[in-house]
């Protein structure tokens, strides 16, 4: 008796799979974490002193770490208990609770049809993947060659190529015995009311095949060789084979990595899943062409704990990561999270690997985020409510997050969360403890040991205030428009541009700047990537790479934004002395700058510890000292001299 893939998976869930091989093993207490499903013992398979055998819940697997062997509930059985898979069946199916199913001879047709189904698909394949190699994929070639794809990851992806036919893959089929109703049952063919011929429904189009997660192709992807067409990306439409909801692209190897520690990571399209996996990232995944569904989180759980959403840096992009944490939330359960991604604005995953190498998308990736902190984000949208009724509408708005979280635990503790972000948000606890102090001792407006109150600190007394409205208000820290670079980072990077020489002879110090602006970090990797290549490179070529990397619009801005300022010495024309002198001076603040803003944060937790005059005393010094470096312009007696300028600037 055949039994259905659903049957069994329904056995998988309901039956931990450490329940099964518990009952021959014996658990190793200190290493085991059984609310976690996460269960160790000494192998069951081959003698051992040391447990290297794992069994994981969560994934439905089990694996020794010494002699290799692995698998799930049914494997186990049938090799440490010799059951056949029949009886393994009926065993497990009694532990689960799950009714064995009678014999249904229209489901063994049923399954024997959707066999021959696969077979079809295979076909197409094969026949899409030596259209790609033949005279005709030429076109085809060429954008895959444009976009970056290498030769190995058509390979490994299987692309092909949709001939610009009507009837070219409906001939190749029906030539290998496949029959009409196969045709349009796989989605390969179309047939409308109107035309009495089928005709494929792929053409002129790049082959990408999905697979099932047992690499078994069910669906197609194809993007569009013209212009002219209503949709450059077409999907395989749902068939027996196929349900969107239920399947990832690269599902398969992406399952297959994540058992061995690879990071589980969400993109958008068949390209980013691509460069992705060619640059080192096999966890990789994309929906089909819709956005995240609870029956995606459930696939990607049982992966990983915490797979990483990765979301474009644009409005559209965080519009979608709003909605994901919508869809998430309910679904949230002791040790099942997500973490969430964004991009540089304006580049894809695909984009920035091509541009900016492994490095650069692996430092997106470790940047991500809590799911806690970003709904945190969405919803104060870093601003301090000044009423009361902003503020209650904040808590309101928190309160209904967490509120819509299935798992009572997980729900307390995000209200728990939020509500210790609120407090540290409004902060008026500290202002009130000087003031008993005070009045503890008799005193009228007079803090600790007879000291004056700061009066910067305003009526809530929260130095946290103080120091965001000098931050805030400080004109070498603020953004220009339209782009995040501090006008000190653009001084510093367009100086090194205009100058690659300068930037040759401290490649060094100058890897370790530390840029708050993504943008300001890659251009800057860039930057010195390309004069480490060739250390004679001039202005024009290092400006001119940079870009063809996506860079050129960055530099623009930069270079407005400065002229807007007044800062002249970062120009090309300008002596190489007099933009040396400039340099050192932006790095000598802006190195002065991020060690206080560091030694701030220390302060700021430390008076949360110890709201002490003394602890106070130390983190006005730091901000009375940022303040002079923020206001502090780089000058020299006949600074610009050279340069035909005696007049002062930044």
């Amino acid at each position: 008796m055949r039994f259905s893939d659903s049957f069994l998976d329904e056995i998988r869930q309901r039956l931990p799979i450490s329940q099964v091989v518990g009952e021959h093993v014996i658990w190793d207490k200190r290493k085991s974490q059984p609310q976690r499903g996460d269960m160790w013992a000494c192998c069951p398979f081959h003698g051992e002193k040391s447990p290297s055998f794992h069994a994981d819940d969560r994934r439905g697997i089990y694996h020794c770490f010494g002699c290799g062997v692995s698998g799930d509930h049914f494997r186990f059985l049938t090799d440490k208990a010799g059951m056949s898979f029949p009886e393994a069946v009926e065993k497990l199916a009694g532990m689960a609770g799950v009714p064995m199913p009678a014999r249904d001879e229209r489901e063994e047709k049923r399954q024997e049809a959707r066999r021959s189904l696969y077979d079809v698909m295979e076909l197409a394949t094969q026949y899409f993947e030596a259209a790609l190699g033949h005279n005709i994929g030429a076109r085809a070639r060429g954008y895959l060659h444009e976009r970056g794809v290498s030769a190995a990851a058509q390979t490994r992806f299987r692309i092909g190529y949709a001939p610009d036919s009507s009837n070219g893959l409906k001939e190749h089929l029906a030539v290998n015995g496949v029959s009409a109703q196969e045709m349009v049952d796989t989605g390969l063919v179309v047939v409308r009311e109107e035309s009495p011929l089928p005709y494929d429904r792929f053409r002129n189009r790049v082959m990408f095949p999905i697979t099932d997660f047992r690499g078994k192709v069910i669906a197609f992807g194809g993007r569009a060789m013209s212009a002219d067409v209503p949709a450059k990306y077409l999907n395989s439409p749902e068939t027996e084979l196929f349900k969107k909801r239920l399947n990832l692209y690269n599902g398969q190897t992406a399952r297959e990595a994540a058992r061995g520690g690879k990071q589980v990571i969400v993109v958008e399209g068949y390209l980013d899943v691509i460069a992705a996996v060619m640059a080192g990232f096999e966890g990789t995944v994309a929906p089909m062409g819709t956005a995240l569904t609870e029956e995606h989180l459930q696939l990607l759980w049982r992966m990983s704990e915490a797979p990483v959403l990765c979301f474009d840096g644009d409005s559209a992009g965080q519009r979608a990561a709003a909605r994901a944490t919508e869809i998430v939330l309910p679904h949230l359960q002791a040790g099942r999270t997500v973490k969430i991604a964004t991009l540089p604005e304006g580049q894809d995953p695909d984009d920035l690997i091509k541009a900016q190498g492994r490095g650069a998308f692996a430092d997106v990736i470790d940047r991500s985020r809590s799911l806690s902190d970003v709904i945190w984000s969405i919803e104060t949208g870093g601003i301090v409510p000044e009423t009361p009724e902003a503020r209650a509408a904040l808590e309101a708005r928190l309160r209904a997050r967490a509120a819509a979280i299935g798992d009572q635990s997980v729900k307390r503790h995000y209200m728990q969360a939020f509500d210790e972000k609120l407090q540290a948000f409004f902060a008026p606890v500290r202002q009130q403890r000087w003031e008993n102090r005070d009045n503890q001792r008799g005193g009228r407006g007079v803090g600790q040991y007879g000291r004056k109150p700061n009066p910067q600190l305003g009526s809530k007394g929260s130095p946290r205030v103080v120091v965001s409205d000098t931050l805030r208000n400080s004109r070498l820290l603020k953004p220009g428009r339209g782009i995040d670079a501090t006008p000190r980072e653009a001084a510093i990077l367009m100086t090194l541009v205009n100058h690659p020489a300068l930037a040759d002879s401290r490649l060094e110090s100058l890897a370790s700047v530390e840029f708050s602006s993504p943008t300001s970090r890659s251009l800057l990797g860039t930057l010195l990537d390309l004069v480490t290549r060739d250390h004679e490179i001039s202005a024009e070529a290092l400006s001119s790479a940079l870009g063809a990397r996506g860079f050129g619009e960055a530099i623009e801005k930069m270079r407005d934004l400065l002229a807007r300022q007044g800062v002249w010495q970062i120009g090309a024309e300008i002596a190489d002395p007099d933009a040396e002198i400039g340099l050192k001076h932006a790095l000598a603040l802006h190195s002065k700058s991020v060690e206080l803003n560091k030694a701030l944060k220390a302060a700021e937790l430390a008076l949360g510890e110890d709201p002490s005059e003394e602890t106070f005393e130390r983190l006005r010094d730091i901000q009375n000292q940022i303040t002079t470096v923020d206001g502090t312009e780089a000058l020299i007696e006949g600074f610009g001299s050279l340069s035909g300028r005696a007049t002062r600037s930044f």
